[in-house]
């Protein structure tokens, strides 16, 4: 049985409160006291979950960002290292001239590395500031990792044909065909 406290005492030697009344009490204390009986959660409470729940959300935001930067970086290396060993040494005196977006761009080769470009067999790749020219099976490892680092391929469909955005002219143009290896 739970021990009564002082005022309880007073009211059972009173006659106020009968005995069983006291023991009712008293475990109905103890057992609070031990929190076997459900507390609703406070005010405070609630909005301290909230403000854990929110900063756990904030924080799996945050470390899915720095992730996907790491995934980035990692990328750009592995892009990097496949450029500068699978390079083709670049020496000639004919000027190759290619669409670098809206700049027009010229790399001197000899006429091996020309055909080469025609072909599709080589492929220009952004590296750093420039440019340098890349085997079929390197730029294709590079355009799985970062397809903004091809410059230039001219095995791609439609990479060297780009639309004028009227498709009347370009019905009409279709009918002439441009060699790839024209010297402007």
């Amino acid at each position: 049985m739970a021990k009564a406290n002082p005022l309880q005492e007073q009211l059972l030697k009173a006659g106020l409160v009968k005995k069983s009344q006291v023991s009712q009490a008293a475990r109905e204390q103890v057992k609070a006291r031990h929190g076997k009986a459900p507390v609703a959660p406070s005010e405070s409470q609630r909005e301290a979950e909230r403000a854990r729940a929110e900063k756990a959300e904030r924080d799996r935001a945050l470390e899915a960002e720095r992730k996907e930067k790491a995934r980035a970086q990692e990328l750009q290396a592995q892009v990097r290292q496949i450029i500068e060993t699978n390079k083709v040494k670049r020496d000639g005196e004919i000027e190759y001239r290619f669409n670098d977006g809206t700049v027009i761009r010229t790399l001197l080769v000899n006429a091996l590395l020309r055909r080469q470009l025609a072909s599709g067999a080589l492929v220009i790749v952004r590296f750093g500031e420039g440019v340098e020219l890349l085997p079929r099976a390197a730029a294709d490892k590079v355009r799985e990792r970062d397809p903004g680092a091809i410059v230039l391929d001219n095995a791609q469909p439609g990479s060297s044909e780009p639309s004028t955005g009227n498709a009347d002219d370009d019905a009409y143009y279709a009918q002439f065909q441009v060699p790839d290896d024209l010297v402007w």
